[in-house]
């Protein structure tokens, strides 16, 4: 390869490599795009490398077909000769074809064409689009399909948004002016569509983002129709990414406004400790836990909570069994119940399903300070009532401090 003379115009000034993709600047110099696209975005003052002119950030990069095409042909002949093969490289993308497309979603006998195009033109730019409006476009018309009631294209949209989605001020501007794409992402889940489940669940991805977007004002304003939905999601269970993304919406929603006592009007608890009963995957549990702790918070949550034969034991049960973000909730859960609702009754439930011992172990087992603390505020209250217990083995009531 060292033998081999490359032309001096083959090389990028900035690089000194030999040129992938030649775009020449404002000032007439040729470089290779990758090198002076770096050099616009970091360089503190962006002038011509060569030149030193002045060369604003935007500036215009026109690619050089005639010099791709011989570097092309001179890397072929050369191969042989240890000369790597220049690629044919994909034209640049350009904002006003992305216009051209967005005033076509508007167009009834075009906005199905313009979709297909858009998607495939999402995987590799997505950064780009977003910067065209591409996905204030993409909430437009899944808004508009369901104030229409069409599905047509509601996929393709979806997956655009979704592959287009950062947390931009003006996406995040686009979600709050525009907060019917709440109630249409809502629709989704209950409407006849093709390929439901993939649907289904995208829709749900796009709407946990959509939520993690919106403003307070929007959040405190959700209907209990919402929350009804979004536990029918964890009912249906159509699959574990829709189940992740419906218990991450419901943490999040559920520390706005009277959302928390919407959720448990819903009937949460019951939904959520059979969820659990089924022993979901660990970053589930971890997740039902976490809404379960939020919920018991209020004394609606706690009744219900309790309402459920097994819920006492089920939370037991998973403690020191599956993390210690799970431990953690599970102590904190019971200890609400045993501060707010310590009936003889829940007590008696406590010892009887064997919450009482599994706190005992917590205090011995190799846990966090905190916890072990948190523990020991949950047993020393009813001590009196729980040490002579036959339920509690001898050397759990001995060995932990008082």
């Amino acid at each position: 390869m060292d033998e081999i003379e490359i032309p001096q115009y083959f090389i990028c000034p900035i690089s000194l490599q030999i040129m992938k993709d030649p775009v020449t600047a404002v000032t007439g110099i040729t470089y290779d795009r990758e090198s002076i696209e770096q050099w616009l975005k970091t360089a503190k003052d962006t002038i011509c490398p060569v030149t030193k002119q002045l060369l604003p950030s935007s500036s215009c990069l026109t690619p050089n077909h005639t010099l791709r095409r011989l570097i092309q042909a001179w890397s072929t002949e050369n191969a042989s000769g240890g000369i790597d093969r220049v690629p044919t490289s994909k034209s640049p993308l350009c904002k006003s074809r992305l216009l051209k497309l967005i005033r076509e979603l508007e167009v009834p006998g075009l906005y199905v064409n313009a979709l297909k195009k858009l998607q495939v033109l999402a995987k590799d730019n997505s950064k780009f689009m977003e910067e065209a409006g591409v996905p204030k476009a993409m909430v437009l018309l899944l808004i508009r399909c369901c104030n229409q009631s069409k599905t047509i294209g509601v996929e393709q949209a979806l997956r655009i948004l979704y592959l287009t989605w950062t947390p931009s001020s003006e996406i995040k501007a686009a979600v709050n002016e525009n907060h019917r794409i709440i109630d249409c992402l809502t629709w989704i889940q209950g409407c006849d569509i093709a390929n439901p489940v993939v649907v289904k669940t995208l829709a749900m991805q796009v709407l946990k983002r959509v939520i993690e977007a919106a403003n307070t004002r929007l959040l405190e304003k959700l209907k209990p129709e919402f929350m009804e939905e979004m536990l029918r999601v964890l009912k249906l269970k159509f699959s574990q990414q829709a189940t992740k993304s419906a218990l991450q919406i419901l943490i999040q929603v559920c520390l706005w406004g009277r959302n928390r006592s919407k959720i448990v009007q819903a009937s949460a608890m019951f939904e959520l400790v059979e969820l659990e009963l089924e022993k979901p995957e660990k970053n589930i549990t971890e997740l039902i836990f976490n809404l379960l702790a939020h919920l018991c918070s209020c004394a609606d949550g706690r009744a219900e909570f309790l309402s459920h034969a097994g819920s006492i034991a089920m939370v037991a049960k998973r403690i020191l069994r599956v993390s210690p973000a799970t431990d953690d909730q599970a102590v904190h859960i019971l200890s609400l119940i045993s501060k707010n609702a310590a009936t003889k009754e829940v007590l008696s439930e406590m010892l009887r399903v064997g919450a009482v011992t599994k706190l005992c172990m917590v205090i011995q087992a190799d846990c966090s300070t905190y916890l072990k603390q948190k523990a020991r505020e949950v047993l020393r209250p009813h001590s009196n009532l729980w040490n002579n217990s036959p339920c509690i083995a001898v050397y759990l009531l001995t060995r932990y401090q008082r």
